[in-house]
């Protein structure tokens, strides 16, 4: 529980994630974590199968990515902590929005008129607190300007997130 607390204040800035070495069975439950709400909340979205699919091409992605980028870079021996470092952090995030998702419902039940602008508004914070804080984790692996992680932030984002959902929608 330290150690998850410790990988949590990284999402408010509080914590270089670059000084924590996690153990093989957290590296793991964290994946499985983020597979597991990763479906649920596709699931809630569209359709459970396609959900599915699209969170397991994310999942691919994210490896794909941060291995990519630590090969660049000639710091393989990151991988575990880097890939853990974010992955607990879009957990964090992926709760916040399966939160979000039973907002929406308890509005739509609710026949509130401005449902559709909370929800656009909730989904915009959640991506740039996403963004900010994987380009402060690349920040504090990679001693990068702020651009420069900001840039790869938004790079991780849209090849996590953006290439699964564009093949699901072909």
């Amino acid at each position: 529980m330290t150690l998850l607390l410790k990988y949590l204040s990284s999402c408010w800035f509080l914590n270089n994630p670059a000084d924590l070495v996690p153990p093989n069975s957290f590296m793991w439950k964290n994946v499985a974590f983020y597979l597991v709400s990763g479906i649920i909340v596709e699931s809630l979205i569209a359709d459970p199968a396609d959900g599915t699919l699209e969170v397991l091409g994310r999942t691919i992605m994210a490896f794909s990515s941060v291995a990519v980028l630590l090969l660049v870079e000639k710091k393989w021996s990151l991988f575990s902590q880097l890939y853990t470092s974010i992955f607990v952090c879009e957990n964090f995030i992926m709760t916040l929005a399966i939160a979000a998702e039973g907002l929406d419902y308890w509005l739509v039940l609710k026949h509130h008129p401005y449902r559709e602008e909370i929800g656009i508004g909730i989904a915009v914070f959640l991506v740039v607190w996403y963004i900010s804080i994987v380009s402060y984790i690349f920040r504090g692996f990679f001693k990068y300007p702020t651009s420069t992680s900001v840039i790869y932030a938004f790079s991780y984002f849209v090849m996590t997130y953006g290439i699964p959902m564009l093949l699901m929608d072909i």
